[in-house]
């Protein structure tokens, strides 16, 4: 195992036991500060089958905030005015896609957000003015009081979560997991402050974060999102990330015209669930829920945060959205949180005995706001019989209506103009501006983490021929990953990168300053022979759901090609690895002589040539100081790998990484790889309506192949056409439309099916049809022309018309005897129709046997 740097032992020594300390962390008051004394309880997940929350256990402070006598009877004034039907209104958000600004002004909604690929007219690429003008609809028309409502201001909520991501120009900072790595409380003030004023520009008044998720299970396909596996570093970013955001507690600095409403999340056990499921079970105990989930909470709340929003996930099996002793008594009576709790995307439709459009539970239990960015008209109507019934008392009602307006109280909204004549609001040029870039440029440089440099290549001369290779390399899209314009950051051009950086023009600016020579070549190819390579390849960029995996092997095998190309040609090359966690790449690390992870940098790529290279005059510009904030697997299965663990074995130790000073050479490391991981993924083809690895998903017409990248796009002449919709979570459904001859199929390497075919496994699939007028639908499975075999499912689809979600059992079998050549399978599944189909899929797999072979659906 590589040594851990010196300077780092004393650090990781102290933190192997560290329940004492969080806390501590967590028990930060002004003063007031109460914690159990007993003997701390292991951190380690332990199977607990029930769970008995103790209030009295948690750190119990006071609000950092006092209550202005003005702002209480302004808010006692217009609660007396208030109708029911306003006041209902004030607790429900809508999101953009769903809701026009008419619709939110008429129904008083207190907020409206925009969600994972809601933009201005639906268009993600929307530039900065369409935002800032829309958000003036929104605040005109919540204002509005000819109809003789009391016109209360909405809150417009954005997931600017690494910069203000969904706008065109903005600045791109480095994912939370890199900022981790940089462990700078101080760096993350400043990027709190430069994208609060980003989000201003477009004349938003909140942002949904900071993430204060601890993540213990990398498989989490939220993984990048958080700061560290260690709750100490979650708990010293808390503070400062808010304080940025919303100015200093107290001075006249807080919640300024330079600030706005910061949001910690998910409240609480997001990063801890069994398996890393997103929106699973969160199986701990008490002590770690408070000290591993909640360290960062405690700080948070001292620095004034505003909202905290309540987490998909359910504890013991019990779903945070509906948990009274959460977000009350501990979340308000214990940690002394006086904003507002608002849900997640329909979070409160997952509570026993709710649904999307009702859900009394949660509001009861503390819920001041509704996330129902679809749901939002049906759950106002019964919420609104709910209070006139009872179900939900006035007095309940009463209490988060005043929690939405001392929030917007506090934010000014009732002082503040039209959102395009506010301070900010209309500077473009801030956007991407010369000072936020040095920022972002900087967070880059710190977030890299150096994991092997034999030989001390790094840093390269400047003055060198330099080859730079990979798919990563001139994609700003790429190495932004999710989050970034689209919800899972697909679908993007360097073009939608104005103002961007790719790596690769990082080093070629750096080069050619230094009188050096530079040539592209994603594949590797070149035409002379260069003194080194640059390599930049990893993830594509994902989001949750599509991010979660099955195990943390890397399983593009194309990268690992290129790489042992180069070492074949003897060319010294470097890897600049780009994930949103930790993975196994043993294979890769042996084929290069250096190799950083970068994690997810943004859109300054000029901080990775910073490091990579010396100056025009040879000089060492400045050296690696990231190190790991997340523990370096040393096999693929060592997805629940945290500082101490018992038998605590990483690759590389959480707190690693390497100066270019270090004399410390890698030695081969072992490629073997465990039988249980899957080299081929010959079962799982689409779920939560994307394609899984290595799978993609490809739309055909006569005009040729398209393959889909972006959450609504068209086969080449438009005659068919997929767009991103919800069923149970964002955008977890795809939805196809015929408008002439076209398939859609899934496309990927050959797999042998063979097996799964002789011992009777079958395809499934779920499906909703909402329309069916197309004159002949088959779904095939094969390889091509003459290995395909198709089955016709025109008149069965007609039958399932309006009849709600479908699941389809097909065994595979039926598809061999149609002509099928299962043992060279590369498109799993085909759906080939004319005009007049609109059909739903949300998975297609393949599962074990039926009891009787099916050929329908």
């Amino acid at each position: 195992m590589p040594k851990i740097n010196q300077k780092f032992k004393q650090k990781l020594s102290s933190l192997v036991v560290f329940s004492t300390l969080l806390a501590t962390l967590a028990a930060c008051s002004n003063g007031s500060s109460e914690h159990t004394t007993e003997k701390p309880q292991p951190l380690l997940a332990e199977k607990i089958t029930a769970i008995t929350v103790t209030p009295e256990n948690w750190p119990k402070q006071q609000s950092p905030i006092k209550r202005i006598p003005e702002q209480e009877a302004k808010i006692a004034a217009l609660l007396a005015k208030m109708t029911l039907e306003e006041k209902v209104g004030q607790v429900i958000q809508a999101d953009i896609a769903s809701i026009t600004p008419q619709e939110a002004g008429k129904y008083n909604l207190g907020s409206v957000l925009n969600g994972g690929s809601s933009a201005p007219n639906g268009d993600i690429h929307a530039p900065p003015q369409e935002w800032l003008k829309l958000a003036d609809q929104f605040y005109q028309a919540s204002t509005d009081t000819s109809d003789g409502g009391v016109g209360i201001p909405l809150l417009w909520g954005i997931d600017a979560v690494h910069g203000n991501n969904n706008v065109v120009g903005a600045t791109l900072f480095p994912h939370n997991i890199g900022l981790g790595a940089a462990n700078d409380p101080d760096l993350m003030r400043k990027i709190g402050e430069i994208t609060a004023k980003e989000i201003l520009v477009v004349g938003i008044d909140w942002t949904f974060a900071p993430t204060l998720a601890v993540v213990q299970n990398d498989k989490w396909g939220r993984t990048y999102e958080s700061y560290s596996e260690n709750p100490a570093i979650v708990a010293s970013f808390a503070g400062p990330l808010v304080e940025g955001i919303q100015g200093k507690v107290n001075t006249d600095k807080f919640l300024s015209q330079e600030h706005l409403l910061a949001n910690v999340k998910h409240f609480l056990g997001d990063g801890g669930t069994q398996n890393g499921k997103d929106q699973g079970d969160s199986i701990v105990s008490e002590a770690a829920m408070r000290d591993i989930h909640g360290a960062g909470y405690p700080p948070a709340i001292q620095h004034g945060a505003q909202v905290v929003m309540a987490s998909f996930n359910s504890w013991h099996g019990r779903k945070m959205h509906g948990s009274r002793e959460m977000l009350n008594d501990i979340l308000v009576e214990r940690l002394g949180f006086d904003g507002l709790v608002v849900g997640d995307w329909n979070g409160h439709g997952q509570v026993a005995g709710c649904s999307n459009v009702s859900c009394p539970q949660a509001f009861n239990a503390g819920l001041d706001m509704f996330m129902a960015p679809d749901s939002w008209k049906g759950l106002y109507q019964n919420t609104l019989k709910q209070v006139k019934s009872g179900e939900i008392s006035m007095a309940r009602l009463d209490e988060a209506v005043s929690r939405v307006l001392r929030v917007k109280l506090r934010a000014g909204l009732f002082d503040a103009k039209l959102p395009s004549k506010r301070s900010y609001a209309g500077k473009f040029e801030l956007l991407s501006s010369k000072e936020h870039k040095a920022v972002a440029r900087e967070a880059v440089r710190k977030s890299l983490v150096l994991l092997k440099n034999n030989n001390q290549l790094l840093p390269l001369s400047a003055n060198s021929k330099v080859l730079v290779a990979g798919g990563g390399a001139h994609n700003i899209g790429q190495q932004s990953g999710g989050w970034t314009l689209s919800w899972q950051g697909t679908g993007n051009k360097n073009s939608h990168f104005p103002k961007g950086e790719s790596i690769y023009q990082g080093i070629q600016k750096a080069v050619h300053a230094a009188g050096g020579q530079v040539e592209l070549s994603e594949s590797g190819e070149f035409e002379t022979q260069p003194d080194v390579a640059i390599v930049v390849f990893g993830e594509q960029p994902y989001a949750e759901f599509q991010g979660d995996v099955a195990d943390l092997d890397y399983k593009p095998t194309a990268d690992l090609a290129l790489l042992t190309s180069l070492k074949q040609q003897g060319i010294p090359t470097v890897t600049v690895f780009l994930s949103g966690r930790g993975m196994w790449v043993n294979p890769e690390l042996n084929a290069s002589d250096a190799f950083v992870a970068a994690w997810l940098p943004g859109s300054e790529g000029g901080g990775v040539a910073d490091l990579l290279f010396k100056d025009a005059q040879d000089n060492v510009q400045y050296d690696f100081s990231g190190r790991l904030s997340f523990s370096w697997p040393a096999s693929p299965l060592d997805v629940e790998l945290n500082i101490g663990d018992e038998n605590y074995q990483p690759l590389f130790a959480y707190g690693y990484g390497l100066s270019v000073k270090d004399q410390q050479n890698l030695e081969l490391l072992s490629e073997a790889v465990d039988p249980a991981v899957s080299q081929v993924n010959d079962q799982r083809f689409l779920f939560a309506g994307d394609p899984v690895q290595p799978w993609r998903l490809v739309l055909n017409d006569s005009g040729g192949n398209t393959q889909v990248s972006a959450s609504s796009q068209a086969s080449s002449l438009s005659k068919l056409l997929v767009q991103a919709t919800d069923h149970q979570a964002q955008e977890d459904v795809i939805e196809a439309t015929w408008q002439g001859v076209a398939n859609l199929l899934i496309q990927g390497n050959p797999i042998d099916l063979t097996a799964k075919t002789q011992s009777g496994m079958a395809l499934a699939f779920n499906y909703k049809v909402l329309k069916q007028q197309a004159t002949k639908v088959t779904l095939s499975m094969g390889c091509g022309a003459d290995c395909i075999g198709e089955l016709d499912i025109t008149s069965a689809l007609k039958s399932k018309l309006s009849q709600g979600w479908q699941q389809a059992n097909l065994a595979l079998n039926c598809f061999a005897k149609a002509g099928s050549n299962m043992e060279k399978v590369d498109i799993p599944f085909m759906l080939a129709a004319d005009s007049g189909l609109t059909i739903q899929l949300s998975e297609v797999k393949i599962v074990e046997p039926e009891n009787t072979e099916s050929c329908e659906l």
